[in-house]
C-alpha cells in the first residue's frame, strides 16, 4: 500500500493573519473590543489592542515563527500602554523560548485559548483616559472607513 503524503507550507504572513484572527475572535468572546494594528503613542505598533468592558487595555504580540520572537525583542515597550500585555502563538510554536512573565496565547484562524492568564498591571488614571479617547477616535474613524493607524 503506497501512501503519499502532502506538506503544506504556510507563510510567516499566513501564520500571522490567521493567530490574529484567531486571537480576535478570542478577545471578543472574553468582552474585549479589539483592534488590529496599533500605533503607540511611542511609535511601536501593536498587533493587536483590546479596550475590556472595565476600561482596562490588553495589547497582543503575535510571533509567527521562532525567528520572528528573535529578531523582534520590542515587547517591554509595550508595557507603559497596557493593563496586560500576552504573546499569541500558533500552536506549532515552540513555546518554550517565550518569557515566563507575559500571559500566554496559542491560536489558529479560528480560535483561541489563553494558557497563561497576563498579570495585570494597572495605568495610572490619566494614561488609561487618553489612551480610551485615543482608542475610541481610533475605532470610530476605521468604522467609517478611514485607515487610521495611530493611537
Amino acid at each position: 500500500m503506497d501512501v503519499s503524503v502532502t506538506v503544506v507550507s504556510v507563510s510567516r504572513p499566513e501564520t500571522t493573519a490567521a493567530v490574529t484572527r484567531g486571537v480576535a475572535r478570542l478577545l471578543t468572546a472574553l468582552g474585549y473590543a479589539p483592534l488590529a494594528e496599533v500605533t503607540l503613542p511611542n511609535g511601536r505598533r501593536a498587533d493587536l489592542m483590546a479596550l475590556g468592558r472595565k476600561g482596562e487595555f490588553f495589547i497582543v504580540e503575535v510571533k509567527s515563527s521562532l525567528e520572528d520572537f528573535r529578531t523582534d525583542q520590542k515587547w517591554g515597550e509595550y508595557l507603559p500602554y497596557c493593563d496586560a500585555f500576552a504573546f499569541a502563538v500558533a500552536p506549532e510554536f515552540p513555546r518554550e523560548v517565550l518569557p515566563e512573565e507575559p500571559g500566554l496565547i496559542v491560536a489558529d484562524g479560528f480560535g483561541g485559548a489563553v494558557l497563561r492568564e497576563p498579570p495585570m498591571a494597572p495605568l495610572a488614571g490619566s494614561r488609561r483616559k487618553a489612551l480610551t479617547i485615543a482608542f475610541a477616535r481610533l475605532a470610530a474613524l476605521r468604522a467609517g472607513g478611514v485607515q487610521a493607524l495611530e493611537l
